[in-house]
């Protein structure tokens, strides 16, 4: 017969154990040829920034070379990842974009 205490032990036990999934880095990486304002476009439509946030990002990117757009599980960075170059090929832009853990 239990009386509740043991319950609540064990499911906060198993709740213990729950590991969060890894989470990943979406990385923009400058090039001579996509304009500064795809980028922006870019991190407006498919990462969800605001104007300021997206200008902000696209110069860090231009002036460091590679720039975080933003941390996601692995499946949805993989899907941003390629919906960034999807969308950098139907411009006619070279971005690239890649993934790396968090």
């Amino acid at each position: 017969m239990s009386n509740g205490l043991i319950d609540i032990k064990e499911r906060h036990e198993t709740k213990d154990e729950i590991k969060e999934p890894p989470k990943y880095k979406v990385l923009l990486h400058n090039d001579d040829y996509t304009t500064m304002d795809f980028v922006v476009k870019i991190l407006e439509d498919v990462f969800h920034k605001t104007p300021s946030e997206a200008t902000a990002i696209m110069l860090h990117v231009h002036n460091k070379g590679i720039g975080v757009c933003g941390i996601y599980p692995a499946e949805i960075a993989e899907t941003k990842v390629d919906t960034v170059h999807k969308l950098a090929r139907e411009a006619g832009f070279p971005l690239l974009a890649t993934m790396e853990r968090a």
